[in-house]
């Protein structure tokens, strides 16, 4: 009788063990279900949108608060490109800030200060864009922000918006302009060194890298490419650049390129080994694509083991290269997170990019350039804000509140 006691005292502390393991395991799925639903919870236009604004330092540039502007005040905003996803979300800013401004201010109708935001047709158009800055210091706007193509092309008129008592922002790209009133971007430097660091780790922090850059004549262009140099040189010994590729460089490159093939001391995938052999007709310098360029890149470098593109073009450019070539094995890092990029990323062509917050920058630069009409002073510099993405952490509510929306 005690024996059948203690059995059926062992089967009700298992019974009770099992049920308690069972409460555990379900706390644990609903734990689990949990950390999912908001992991998929879908980031609203607005949320995104003000996480956007919550990063940018100094704070006094994320709102349009005490911004006493005259009724029917006219501010000029410049870009460097009138498409692509990047500057559609440069112009909501814009928009954003301009609708701020006149809700706080109770204007209406006529009284509106009116801010418009104008760009090249074709991206970096020095010449458009210079002209562009023509027309709209003709119209002498109350203050004038605009993100510089060449850093070098703008000073004559920068001297006249001085002359005239226009204020000057710039905004993601700057130049060393001494009259600048504010320059509202992202850490150019600081980004292209993390860029390097995250390349490295992938690479094992040895072999070759190659650069692509969007152009030479950017000042963000040129610190991206600077700051990652730089980053490769002091920590890694074991790394170093291949060659470095400004992509409006392309006339020279396809002469260089033109006089390999016709020499014999390269050939084109397409040409085969015949002209190398026969001496068939000589290649002209525009026959040569920028596709043909990449590819020769690629094939002259056959150890480079990683690429770092400054910009959302490049990148794409190089991806593309290497998916004519064959090249898989090559780890790629760059800028900016459009849909074609996103979906690089997904598909690992892509192993991690620099988000930049386009969308702060337009609202930071209203508010700059509406600080300078009113003689308020600035910060030299606005920063904006960045975050590094991977396939890995893609879906992470903090990492899609800073994607550019659609």
């Amino acid at each position: 009788m005690k024996n059948f006691k203690k059995i059926v005292a062992l089967l009700i502390s298992i019974t009770l063990l099992a049920a308690g393991c069972g409460l555990q395991k379900s706390s644990s799925e609903e734990e689990k279900e949990t950390t999912k639903k908001a992991e998929n919870k879908k980031i609203t236009k607005e949320e995104s949108a003000q996480a956007k604004l919550d990063v940018v330092n100094p704070a006094a540039y994320n709102n349009a608060k005490g911004l006493k502007l005259e009724k029917g005040t006219y501010i000029s905003i410049i870009g460097k490109a009138s498409t692509g996803e990047y500057w559609s979300e440069v112009k909501k800013g814009v928009e954003k800030a301009t609708d701020d401004i006149n809700e706080n201010l109770g204007y209406t109708g006529k009284d509106k200060v009116k801010i418009t935001f104008n760009a090249p047709a074709d991206a970096d158009d020095v010449d458009q864009q210079v002209n562009l800055l023509d027309e709209e210091l003709a119209r002498e706007p109350a203050a004038l922000a605009i993100s510089i193509a060449d850093e070098q092309s703008c000073k004559v008129q920068f001297d006249m918006a001085a002359d005239n008592e226009i204020p000057i922002v710039a905004y993601d790209c700057g130049s060393d302009y001494q009259g600048l009133m504010a320059t509202v971007s992202t850490d150019n430097t600081k980004s292209a060194k993390e860029a390097a660091d995250k390349l490295a780790e992938a690479m094992s922090s040895k072999g070759k890298v190659l650069i692509l850059a969007h152009d030479s004549k950017s000042m963000a262009a040129k610190e991206r490419v600077a700051g990652f140099k730089a980053e490769l040189k002091k920590k890694y010994p074991k790394m170093s650049v291949a060659s470095v590729y400004y992509m409006d460089n392309i006339e020279k490159l396809q002469k260089n390129v033109a006089a390999e093939i016709n020499t014999g001391t390269y050939a084109r995938s397409t040409d085969g080994d015949a002209r190398l052999r026969t001496g068939d007709e000589k290649i002209n310098p525009t026959d040569i694509t920028e596709d043909d360029i990449i590819d020769y890149y690629l094939q002259k470098h056959p150890d480079v083991c990683g690429c770092f593109a400054t910009n959302a073009t490049a990148v794409k450019t190089i991806v593309s290269g290497m998916d004519r070539t064959k090249k898989d094995n090559v780890m790629v890092v760059g800028y900016d997170a459009d849909k074609e990029e996103i979906d690089m990323l997904k598909k690992g062509k892509v192993d991690g990019l620099v988000v930049q917050n386009p969308y702060a920058m337009g609202y930071a630069s209203v508010i700059a350039a509406a600080r300078s009409a009113l003689s308020m002073g600035n910060e030299s510099v606005v920063d904006t804000g960045y975050t590094w993405i991977t396939k890995s952490n893609l879906n992470d509510n903090e990492v899609k509140k800073m994607l550019y929306n659609e």
